[in-house]
């Protein structure tokens, strides 16, 4: 089987399932396990870099309003890699490439190819991601016990919370406009023994305003900014720290997203 990944957390369930050889491409963000670098890169960002967050945001909007794309499929190393699998995702257009532009493109090419799109809302969603790419691959029995470890981890997280104070926190996913956390990241936050404000289990984060923000009081804020490294979370959450509505926020933590949040 030959498996083309346009989506970092597919990457990281194919080799969770020992199916790193069947791997023959990735995107450009597909950068854990190390060794997934070395396959072949088939979609790249449109955005140039070094955007400030405010000159990202305006870029997304106006791609999403003007139907343009935010990622460029490369048609001739698709073609080349013969792909019998190639996983992508329709949960968010800014996140990665839609499974409409595949097929397009499969189309294009004449490549027969199955599309398999994982689009988890919640943590046990992102668990059946696993078993559905375990399905495809028919390595089921790997994806199952894969399930089990994670749930039990998942368990173990809670046990250790339990009865403990429950710190009223605010996942931010963006700060200039401010975005919440979405989908799994309320669960994540409960599940860690907080609170989630400002955010429903299941439901896509959107946009805030400051002033929201500082009627919610949260006690913690978790700056985890789509797309930035830990390094870059710290540099631009300092610049966030001096904001007026935050001057109540007992504890501000900056994270790598991709590690702990925004990758399911």
């Amino acid at each position: 089987m030959r498996i083309v990944s346009l989506l970092p957390s597919a990457t990281e369930i194919v080799y969770a399932l020992n199916l790193g050889e069947e791997l023959v491409g990735i995107t450009h963000e597909c950068d854990w396990p190390p060794q997934a670098r070395s396959k072949r890169i088939v979609s790249h960002s449109t955005l140039p870099t070094g955007a400030s967050p405010a000159e990202v945001d305006r870029m997304v909007s106006a791609s999403l309003e003007g139907g343009t794309p935010i990622y460029r499929l490369d048609h001739e190393a698709i073609r080349e890699l013969r792909p019998d699998v190639v996983i992508t995702q329709d949960l968010c257009a800014v996140c990665a490439v839609p499974s409409g532009h595949v097929h397009e493109a499969l189309d294009l090419l004449g490549c027969p190819a199955e599309v398999v799109s994982l689009d988890p809302s919640s943590l046990d969603d992102v668990l059946d991601c696993v078993v559905q790419v375990g399905r495809v691959s028919g390595t089921d029995r790997q994806a199952e016990a894969c399930v089990a470890q994670l749930r039990d981890r998942l368990d173990r997280v809670k046990r250790s919370v339990a009865g403990l104070d429950r710190p009223r926190t605010f996942a931010l996913e963006w700060g200039d406009p401010p975005f919440n956390g979405g989908h799994w990241v309320p669960e994540m936050i409960e599940a860690a023994g907080g609170e989630s404000l400002l955010g429903s289990h299941g439901t896509p984060s959107v946009r805030l305003t400051w002033e929201t923000i500082r009627t919610a009081a949260p006690d913690a804020v978790v700056f985890m900014p789509c797309g930035y490294n830990l390094e870059a979370a710290i540099r631009e959450g300092k610049t966030l720290m001096d904001r007026p509505e935050l001057a109540v926020v007992q504890q501000f933590f900056a994270a790598d997203a991709s590690a702990y949040f925004s990758r399911p």
